[in-house]
């Protein structure tokens, strides 16, 4: 069955801040001028926002560019950050610590960023954006002259093993002259295109963070509006980078989260856990006696900055927000750099289109001479420096921080992938963690079903082994079957006993957080895009 074409001026596959923001600014650009523009975003969820998780205590400065009345159109950013806490946890206590400048977040808010996208969307639609949710980018499309040309949707109804199911409809090429990719953290078309173009030939590896959240309804005697709160330490070991964090959002909700950096060495470790341990600290613990789980997802994250970028144009187009690897460590934040980096890569491909030179060349450029370049090289030595564990990263963060403000005369770098940090099974002992108790702590069958995630059971297995005896022998017997530990929604399961034990991937639990695809240390899972809608549906993560 022959695909379907849709031309377009430019597709943005993405519907996060980055992708929205680039279609908003692309259709300001063109009303502005008085020309036709066509643009679409494609979105893999089931709606805008469906997929979208971050902490988030929102910078809004990118925001007052892109659309400086957001405050009286209704943007859902309402409720301004009031205090904020640095605490030094060990197992019995929280000790203050000063809080760096960087996460000083005066003038930032509470919010969720899945709201805001919601948000995002209705104002791209205003503006004439096709907005196209449960379409999924599945293959970038290259011309004859090795060019990018568009992508094509995901196939729908195919059966289990890869052919037409009798609701078969194939996919639908989207032709464009410039294709703006904005997929976030370890997205599969950025995989193509860094690899196909060689963009991060003069780039560092990437180093990831794997973010665990919840939300919980308060009792309103304890609630903060604003109310910010970071941690380092337990119950992470001191040569494991990560921390937590705990935002008073409105309505009595409170987020509750750990972010644990994937280049962690114990194969053992399991970050799930870790999450449901922190919410047990004593000075933690008190908030939510009472409360009430709402919510649960999980999201990995790009930690490698400026020297873990890779270059973000191409012919044909551009790598946007996370996509592009714009996280900003020391802030703890990527909001408003996904939101300007849209903004940047709209007028760069404006500027080709109307000159009939389509692609975003000075997109680099632009880019490289905003304050997100600058942002991200004042932080760029942070996330290396904890190489040398929680005191030593510390001590090198206050340093870089407080005597050179970022602008050290040296620059650390990331040696290795994150897969191959991890260390033997027989080099560590398993970690005894507590069984959930189903008040404060649970397991991660209820917590999946707090995301209403959901997949068609006999549809193709997105999670793609090249070669399945690989993962059976590398992972099950030299690391003890990790991906049933580092996974936080249970899709990886080890059955049996000695030498029948199996490994079985539950696709449908996935959350679509990509960790496999980035700590698997036999390098043999593959993260694919499965059928559109499919994963979770977060409401307001």
């Amino acid at each position: 069955m022959q695909r379907e074409v849709m031309e377009f001026d430019v597709v943005v596959v993405g519907g996060g801040p980055a992708g929205l923001s680039a279609a908003i600014r692309l259709r300001q650009l063109a009303q502005a001028d008085g020309r036709d523009m066509s643009v679409c975003v494609l979105e893999k969820g089931s709606e805008i926002g469906a997929h979208i998780l971050s902490g988030n205590v929102f910078d809004p400065c990118a925001l007052d560019e892109l659309l400086p009345d957001w405050r009286s159109a209704g943007a859902p950013v309402a409720t301004a950050a009031v205090d904020d806490r640095f605490l030094l946890l060990t197992e019995s206590r929280a000790l203050p610590l000063p809080v760096p400048a960087s996460m000083r977040n005066e003038g930032n808010y509470v919010i969720s960023l899945a709201d805001l996208c919601r948000w995002l969307g209705e104002q791209a639609e205003e503006l004439g954006v096709e907005v196209f949710p449960g379409f999924p980018a599945a293959e970038v499309l290259f011309g004859e002259d090795g060019h990018v040309i568009g992508v094509a949707t995901a196939d729908m109804g195919r059966d289990k093993d890869g052919s037409p199911g009798p609701s078969f409809e194939p996919g639908v090429e989207i032709h464009a002259a410039c294709t703006l990719v904005a997929e976030g953290c370890r997205g599969s078309l950025a995989g193509t295109l860094v690899e196909r173009f060689g963009l991060a030939a003069d780039a560092d590896p990437q180093t990831y963070g794997l973010g665990i959240k919840e939300i919980w309804e308060v009792d309103p005697d304890k609630h903060r509006p604003g109310s910010v709160w970071h941690t380092v330490g337990w119950p992470l070991d001191r040569k494991t980078y990560g921390g937590g964090f705990l935002y008073h959002m409105e309505g009595n909700r409170v987020a509750i989260g750990l972010v644990v950096g994937l280049d962690y060495t114990n194969p053992y470790l399991d970050p799930f856990e870790e999450m449901q341990r922190l919410k047990t600290h004593p000075v933690i613990r008190p908030l939510f006696e009472g409360g009430r789980r709402l919510a649960y997802g999980a999201r990995t994250l790009v930690e490698g900055g400026l020297q873990s970028a890779p270059r973000v144009a191409f012919p044909g187009g551009a790598l946007i927000g996370d996509a592009a690897g714009l996280l900003d460590v020391a802030r703890i934040k990527g909001a408003h750099h996904a939101i300007k980096s849209g903004m940047l890569a709209a007028e760069t491909a404006y500027a080709g289109l109307a000159g009939d030179q389509p692609g975003c060349g000075n997109y680099q450029d632009a880019l490289h001479h905003s304050w997100v370049w600058d942002n991200l090289g004042k932080a760029r030595n942070i996330r290396p420096g904890f190489r040398w564990g929680l005191w030593g990263g510390l001590l090198h963060a206050a340093v870089d921080s407080l005597v050179f403000r970022g602008r050290a005369p040296w620059t650390l770098h990331h040696r290795t992938a994150d897969r191959d940090a991890t260390e033997p099974a027989s080099r560590h002992r398993p970690i005894d963690y507590p069984r959930p108790d189903g008040v404060l702590t649970f397991d991660r069958p209820s917590s999946v079903h707090l995301s209403s995630t959901g997949h068609r059971d006999d549809e193709p297995c997105h999670l793609v082994l090249a070669d399945p005896g690989a993962t059976l022998t590398g992972s099950l017997v030299r690391f003890d079957g990790l991906e049933q530990r580092f996974c936080p929604a249970g899709v990886y399961e080890v059955t049996g006993e000695g030498e029948d034990r199996a490994l079985t991937i539950n696709a449908q639990n996935c959350v679509h957080c990509k960790t496999c695809d980035i700590k698997d240390p036999t390098d043999n899972i593959t993260w694919t895009v499965p059928e559109g809608g499919g994963g979770p549906n977060y409401p307001e993560m």
